[in-house]
């Protein structure tokens, strides 16, 4: 399989080198698409210098920041037109382990459609995450997989391997959600799908470097984008009308 990782970045000067070189070393056989969202601190220019030295390091650039869920949504594409048979996000943080990637990939090989990796499954953990930032990932993860009417533990994570042919059946161009809420949507998309999904234990570790860009308002966002999909589905299915919402995947 030929395997593309997509890594988005914006303001990741410090940390996206250390990633990358962890990438390389435990993955030597993946591809690597840094999409930088013309970082004013100059991390598009060091992915240039590092893809200089390294055919398999890409870089597309990108306006400005527009959204994780419209980086991950160019990187796609862009994998997508390059010919690769499994796409994987992974952010450029060091929150996910690329010495775990081997584990998302096997279960792809195996037959998964999507390969998600999960902190809240039997295996995974979380490492420097105070209880209270535990505590909203895991609610936000129930809701979500309540009002979806998903199985899936982890629904929020963005640690993911997709199979070509995922992408493939998902409409790409439809999606909206750009902050926090894309990981659900894309997840919800899948499993309305049918498709095969697998979550793989993983440990998710706090970043060392840099700043979050997580922020109160982009959980408000997916929280209110996860309860109107939810109810949409719900009232389409009771008065039997298959609506817009209900079209989504």
């Amino acid at each position: 399989m030929r395997v593309l990782t997509i890594i988005p970045t914006y303001n990741e000067l410090e940390s996206l080198p250390k990633t990358l070189g962890r990438l390389r070393a435990a993955v030597p056989e993946s591809d690597v698409l840094v999409v930088d969202d013309n970082s004013p601190d100059g991390t598009g220019q060091l992915a240039d210098s590092i893809a200089a030295d390294d055919k398999q390091v890409h870089v597309l650039h990108r306006k400005g920041k527009e959204g994780l869920g419209a980086a991950y949504i160019a990187g796609f594409k862009w994998g997508m037109a390059a010919g690769y048979d499994v796409l994987v996000e992974m952010d450029a943080d060091g929150s996910h382990k690329p010495e775990q990637l081997p584990l998302l990939l096997t279960a792809v090989k195996e037959g998964a459609d999507l390969a998600m990796g999960s902190r809240w499954v039997p295996g995974g953990s979380v490492v420097n995450w105070p209880l209270y930032r535990q505590a909203i990932s895991r609610v936000g993860s129930t809701y979500a997989r309540i009002m979806l009417g998903v199985k899936i533990k982890d629904v929020t994570g963005g640690y993911r391997a997709f199979r070509r042919s995922t992408l493939e059946a998902l409409k790409l161009d439809d999606v909206e959600s750009v902050g926090y809420g894309f990981q659900v949507d894309l997840a919800w998309r899948v499993a309305k799908l049918g498709l095969k999904i697998v979550e793989c234990p993983i440990t998710f570790v706090e970043r060392e470097l840099g700043a979050s860009k997580m922020s109160g308002n982009i959980v408000v966002e997916a929280m209110i984008n996860v309860t109107k999909w939810g109810l949409s589905a719900r009232w389409a299915k009771l008065t039997g009308k298959q609506d817009a919402a209900a079209k989504r995947a």
